[in-house]
């Protein structure tokens, strides 16, 4: 498995508890406006016609520092003080005594793996405000002669090409030298010739290429990190004059050197990268968008920037793979701005890179790439990211990006051609990686399974040591009024054991990934997916087959134009332990006592409060929405103000957390079925947003109704919407749908026609069939792998064997 990786595409020490700024972009590209120069560094336009190296090291310095700009603009103010006051602080700090051990007390001994690895990223953000006009080191000869003799203590003592590898790896081959090779860039006209090769050559030792990982010559490069190191490699040829290394770097995204088997520029059907579906993964069955993915993202837009219009040109026609990925990766996952955390992976336990941390990188690297993409892309790109900036009022995009981010996000502001585009409203399933996605005008919901396929959860290296139900089932509820429901504390604060959605057996767990190395666990079940109706509707399933644990339970989800139904069946454990389903685990932030209504009644607002409630048929919380119960209790609810720390998730050595205390409170709905219990069963709606009268009249009415909870077909139907949806575990029948084997099925009958969705999330069938319960006369288009026989017994024969989970669909009459 592959260590800890930054999720930055240029690694940057996180910043200290509290920040929200987050320096990662000072590597986006150059700022638009000419207003002030920096001292030392040429302009990306010059540069004789024999010598095509200096452009592009102008440009590469260009894309840490932002070009020119206005420092007395107060955007960029803001900026530029984030900036000095980190590197100032660095600076104060630096031990520069003879017979120093380190650079910095805290990275103690410079000649471990893990404190060099972190030592050059702080010279690089040095170096940056060195480089950078406005700041109180611009410019100064102290700060650089004081960074030229730091890199030579840590290449005495650290990272010189004489050492092998220990530790982790990462350390070796993309963190230390890609920061080298950054502050080599900005200093480049100061550096002695002597210390850049010397530098130049390390990097060379421990990133020949971007094809193989150095310590393990026979592992292929993929993903994030074959991006990563293209741009090391890049680098380094660029301060050689070296053609040969810059068409290594650039050949590598496209994995020349192994006929395109691990090309950036790919669809994937196993393994690392992007997927047709928009899924992303890395380290073989992760689902890794919001970080691994931005990573891919930021790491080869960067290149393409770097090399436009060079001898080394990204001329590939594939790259339309990675424009493509920007709308069916990435843009369903971002919500208002902030990444889904559905998509971080053991990322979720980092307090310096939070759900709008990563996905203001995500953002920067989307505008990035829209620099040099066609017309077409770019335009809906800066539209869609236009949205997001203006949205985000809570956690402010401006404030979490560095300069040259913030350049272009300013001249996408100012320009009045680029509307902002609305929120995505969409239903995805992403079945390569095991995720979907529920996006409506005002909230989204974002579900996170598992299977043998895709893992539960990542953890290792000190990182996400409670991470044990995050691939459970979990649901995460995005709501336009409420973004940092999830961002605010939310992971050192809630109750691990009670995630929502969930279903648990409430053993101790111990903490995981504790020592070095990665790794991640992935259950035995084989369902976990759905299907997609019309972009519209969604029917998911997973089985639970839990860790540790005799419990079983069969899950599945409805996702309407408002409401999410959630039906369990089959709930079993036999270990003497108590079974839970958690409906709900609302963060109320740090003093919120919104009102919670349960079948009319107001609720005690203070902390510890709990009742068993029995027979609850609906409840409402202020600020969240409505909870329906269509078969009663017996409910749970309590309320607490929960503490925790970052530092008892995450003790990793460039990402552990603080120990100081941080406080939230919570609301939390569950259902207790009991110590092992048999074939228990569970049934809830969620409505975001909506109000308690609202809630009432839906409990009331219920325009969706569930018609079957058992341990053969889930499924629900809506009159209204003219749909049914079911889950079929085994062949079986549900108000005249029938299937012969296990399948997700949703129908929808309207005035206009018949729409059916067909899928195997399972992956165990070859063909499905589906007996429809009306008449059909006609097939007005189906997909090539679904066969329709007409009349008054319709029956579709569907072709699901090969097909990884996915939707298939047909229209009829």
């Amino acid at each position: 498995m592959r260590p800890a990786h930054k999720p930055l595409h240029v690694p940057a020490e996180p910043s200290g508890p509290g920040r929200r700024t987050v320096l990662s972009a000072l590597a986006g590209a150059g700022a638009a406006v000419a207003l002030v120069a920096r001292p030392g560094v040429a302009s990306a336009a010059t540069g004789s016609a024999d010598d095509p190296y200096e452009p592009l090291l102008a440009r590469a310095a260009q894309q840490l520092t932002g070009g020119a700009f206005d420092p007395e603009d107060p955007d960029f103010a803001a900026a530029l003080t984030a900036l000095d006051t980190q590197a100032s602080a660095w600076w104060r700090q630096m031990d520069t005594s003879a017979g120093r051990k380190a650079l910095w007390a805290a990275l103690s001994p410079a000649s471990d793996p893990g404190m060099f690895g972190q030592s050059y990223p702080r010279l690089r953000t040095l170096a940056t405000a060195w480089a950078t006009p406005g700041t109180s080191l611009t410019g100064q000869a102290a700060v650089r002669d004081g960074i030229l003799d730091a890199l030579r203590f840590l290449h005495t003592v650290g990272y010189n090409a004489s050492r092998p590898e220990t530790g982790n790896w990462w350390f070796w081959e993309i963190g230390a030298p890609r920061a080298l090779m950054d502050i080599c860039v900005l200093l480049r006209a100061d550096l002695p010739a002597e210390d850049r090769d010397a530098y130049v050559k390390t990097a060379a030792r421990f990133v020949p290429n971007a094809d193989r990982r150095t310590n393990s010559p026979t592992l292929a490069e993929t993903g994030a990190n074959r991006s990563d190191k293209a741009v090391i490699v890049a680098l380094r040829g660029l301060l050689a004059r070296d053609p040969a290394a810059l068409a290594l770097a650039r050949d590598a995204l496209s994995d020349v050197r192994d006929n395109g088997k691990n090309s950036l520029f790919q669809y994937v059907t196993s393994g690392d990268g992007f997927y047709r579906d928009g899924s992303f993964v890395q380290h073989s069955n992760v689902a890794y968008t919001g970080t691994y993915g931005s990573v891919l993202l930021g790491g080869a837009g960067q290149l393409i920037a770097l090399l436009a219009g060079s001898d080394w040109a990204v001329t590939d026609p594939s790259v339309e793979v990675l424009y493509e990925a920007v709308e069916r990766s990435f843009e369903p996952f971002l919500f208002d701005g902030l990444m889904m955390d559905a998509v971080r992976g053991r990322a979720i336990s980092r307090e310096s890179a939070r759900d709008h941390n990563d996905g203001a990188t995500a953002v920067s690297h989307i505008l990035q790439l829209a620099d040099g993409a066609p017309q077409a892309y770019a335009d809906r790109w800066r539209a869609a990211a236009k949205g997001w900036i203006l949205r985000n009022t809570r956690t402010p995009y401006k404030e979490l990006i560095g300069i040259p981010a913030l350049a272009r996000a300013k001249a996408l502001l100012d320009d009045p051609a680029v509307r902002p585009a609305d929120r995505l409203t969409a239903h995805l399933v992403l079945a390569d990686m095991d995720r979907v996605v529920h996006r409506r005008p005002s909230w989204a919901c974002a579900l996170s399974l598992s299977s043998k396929r895709i893992a539960a959860y990542e953890m290792g290296n000190g990182e996400n040591l409670h991470g044990w139900y995050t691939g459970d089932g979990m649901t995460y509820l995005y709501d336009a009024d409420d973004p940092d429901a999830f961002g605010d504390s939310f992971w050192p604060t809630v109750d691990p054991y009670r995630l929502p959605g969930t279903t648990v057996d409430t053993r101790a767990r111990a903490d995981l990934g504790t020592g070095g190395g990665t790794g991640t666990f992935r259950p035995k079940n084989a369902v976990a997916g759905g299907a997609a109706l019309d972009a519209r509707f969604g029917a998911a399933a997973m089985e639970l087959i839990a860790d540790g644990s005799t419990l079983r339970a069969k899950k599945a989800w409805f996702f309407l134009d408002n409401a999410v139904l959630a039906l369990g069946a089959g709930i079993t454990a036999s270990d003497g332990r108590t079974i839970e389903t958690v409906v709900e685990n609302r963060n109320l932030h740090a003093e919120g006592a919104p009102l919670l209504i349960v079948d009319g009644h107001r609720q005690p607002t203070e902390q510890g409060w709990s009742a068993e409630l029995d027979d609850t048929r609906w409840a409402h919380l202020e600020g969240t929405g409505g909870y329906v119960f269509p078969s009663g209790g017996p409910l749970r609810a309590l309320r607490e103000e929960r503490t925790g720390t970052w530092s008892a998730l995450n003790t990793g050595a460039d990402t552990g957390g603080s120990t100081t205390p941080v406080s939230r409170r919570y609301a939390t709905l569950w259902f207790d079925h009991g110590p092992s219990p048999t074939s228990a069963s569970y049934a809830y709606v969620l409505l975001p947003g909506a109000t308690a009268a609202a809630t009432l009249a839906w409990s009331r009415s219920l325009p969706a109704r569930v018609l079957a909870n058992d341990a053969t077909v889930q499924a629900v139907a809506s009159p209204r919407l003219g749909l049914l949806a079911a889950h079929f575990w085994a062949a079986g029948s549900v108000d005249g749908l029938s299937a012969d084997g296990s399948g997700t099925v949703l129908v929808c009958r309207r005035d206009e026609g018949i729409s059916v969705a067909v899928a195997d999330p399972g992956r165990t069938a070859t063909t499905l069939t589906v007996r429809l319960p009306f008449p059909v006369s006609t097939v007005v288009s189906a997909d090539d792998t679904v066969s329709v026989t007409p009349g008054r017994q319709p029956v579709l024969t569907v072709r699901v064997g090969g097909s990884r989970g996915h939707t298939h669909t047909a229209r009829l009459r």
